[in-house]
């Protein structure tokens, strides 16, 4: 990806069946389309340099079927892997919980949701009719990123929207250049994840 200008917006397409956003900088240029295949046994993911789609940047595809510790790994133009994320397993099943890895197979990165009391609001009331269609503008989840030594480096937070459908991650701390695109990647994949988890 380009030099990336924070903080940045993902935005969900509502309109089509498909699981597609778009990120967009602090100046409203898109830095990145985000397109999930549909009806695939493993997660099937094309980062796009826009919404055109005519130049692949990244594919993130997952290492085996849909399981609760499924790792997913990153992909340049010409195919390489260069990094994954994993899921901590039960343990993400309360707070969700994630390791960003570099292409060594060495833990760089940790996303945690900072509030598991969200999500499990979010989905007690959004059983109740009417009121659950409201639960967008009042339970909105953060994740932080941090490194080996719990030093935080960006904050994702879903915002209160009708249909939960935008996102912004703001930069709280010191990124290493070298390590920007697998912190996205792995933030990409996350929100399509916990999406659909609720």
């Amino acid at each position: 990806m380009q030099v990336l200008k924070f903080p940045l917006k993902f935005t969900f397409k509502i309109s089509t069946l498909s699981n597609d956003f778009t990120a967009t900088d602090a100046g409203g240029n898109i830095v990145a389309y985000v397109r999930q295949k549909m009806f695939k046994f493993k997660e099937d993911i094309q980062i796009f340099s826009d919404e055109s789609r005519t130049k692949l940047n990244y594919s993130i595809k997952a290492d085996q079927w849909i399981d609760f510790s499924a790792a997913y790994s990153f992909f340049d133009q010409g195919g390489q892997e260069f990094g994954k994320i994993a899921r901590k397993g039960w343990r993400s099943m309360w707070k969700a919980e994630y390791e960003i890895i570099d292409q060594h197979q060495q833990i760089q990165y940790h996303v945690r949701e900072e509030n598991g009391w969200i999500k499990v609001m979010d989905s007690m009331l959004g059983e109740i009719p009417i009121l659950g269609m409201l639960t967008g503008y009042f339970f909105n989840p953060s994740y932080l990123v941090t490194n080996k030594s719990g030093q935080a480096i960006v904050r994702l937070s879903k915002q209160a929207s009708f249909w939960g459908k935008e996102f912004l991650l703001e930069k709280v701390g010191p990124m290493d250049n070298d390590d920007d695109d697998r912190i996205m990647l792995g933030l990409m994949m996350m929100i399509l994840l916990e999406r659909r988890r609720g």
